[in-house]
């Protein structure tokens, strides 16, 4: 073969390559798809995963069958979808940890969110509830800051694991407002809350999700919440930007997430799908009843939102020299 019929083939496949693409994009999905979540299954990004893959299912015509790959703090079933073939069959659950902590926890992370991953739409985001004892003397957050500054040693909190929503809560509480707070990490959020109600801990931010039904069975009392305003199913319960600390917000969230280079109509059709999801009457009433507040949006909203976490967390984590657990 001469170089001239070389290059005409080559640019005959070259040529070919888009129009490949569009097919595919048009004949989407034409086989089950593949929706990892990097956690282990009964969690709160597994139930979103099948309550929003049921969903996707029927919009898309084709089984949506969840995949649990937990470990490493969501790195192990993060860095599977980034490492999948970009045709949309292989998707994930990304969420805060892995997308917007992690790349500055781990010195060693085998995937960059930003240059391996496609950011397809925002799912949800949820704030957390400061969490006291019912007998607890601290009424107020003003009143918890007040003693934590006093006390030589520090007030107590507890979480899940360093790097995670509960953990960075009490670091920015710490960081903003200079006061003296000790962190103890759990393997679970349950055995934080248990050492709590025991008198083990002084305080911890707890999901609102999974803190309301304490919160209103009276088992806790919640001093504030993280979200920038009050929410309605706590109205008797203060913003910490309120409760005497501007500028202090924390929200988890989650979002679907697939390899880098997936074609832009896929992505296209599985915001949308997404979006239409987030507008089921029985998803979005869920979604509230919980204290969560549904995403919608765009990709490029997603992403953009992805960045500003990571940059944000990153300041954080640099300053108090947070360390995995």
């Amino acid at each position: 073969m001469n170089r001239r019929d070389f290059n005409r083939i080559a640019l005959t496949l070259l040529g070919a390559a888009p129009l490949t693409v569009a097919r595919a994009a048009e004949r989407y999905p034409a086989k089950p798809i593949s929706l990892v979540v990097a956690y282990s299954a009964g969690g709160s990004a597994d139930l979103r995963a099948r309550q929003v893959g049921r969903f996707m299912s029927t919009a898309l015509a084709q089984p949506v069958v969840v995949e649990n790959r937990p470990g490493g703090a969501g790195n192990i079933g993060t860095q599977y979808v980034a490492r999948a073939r970009p045709d949309g069959y292989v998707l994930g659950i990304g969420n805060l940890g892995p997308l917007s902590v992690n790349p500055s926890l781990f010195a060693n992370l085998s995937f960059d969110p930003a240059r391996d991953l496609t950011m397809i739409a925002l799912i949800e985001r949820g704030p957390l509830l400061l969490l006291v004892r019912p007998d607890s003397p601290y009424r107020t957050v003003a009143d918890l800051i007040r003693s934590a500054k006093a006390s030589p040693t520090g007030l107590t909190y507890g979480s899940s694991g360093a790097g995670g929503a509960h953990h960075l809560s009490g670091e920015l509480l710490k960081s903003m407002t200079g006061c003296s707070l000790v962190h103890i990490p759990y393997k679970g959020g349950a055995g934080a809350m248990v050492d709590l109600l025991g008198g083990r801990l002084d305080f911890l931010f707890e999901p609102m999700y999974s803190a309301l039904p304490a919160t209103r069975m009276g088992k806790v009392r919640s001093l504030a919440i993280t979200s920038k305003g009050r929410s309605p199913l706590l109205p008797g319960v203060p913003a910490m930007n309120e409760a005497g600390v501007p500028g202090f917000q924390v929200e988890n969230w989650q979002g679907l997430v697939g390899p880098a280079g997936l074609p832009t109509p896929i992505v296209q059709v599985l915001n949308k799908t997404v979006n239409q999801a987030l507008e089921d009457r029985e998803i979005r009433a869920l979604l509230l009843s919980q204290g969560n507040e549904p995403g919608r949006g765009t990709p490029e909203a997603f992403a953009a939102y992805v960045k500003a976490e990571r940059s944000r967390w990153q300041q954080l984590i640099r300053a108090s020299g947070i360390e995995p657990s």
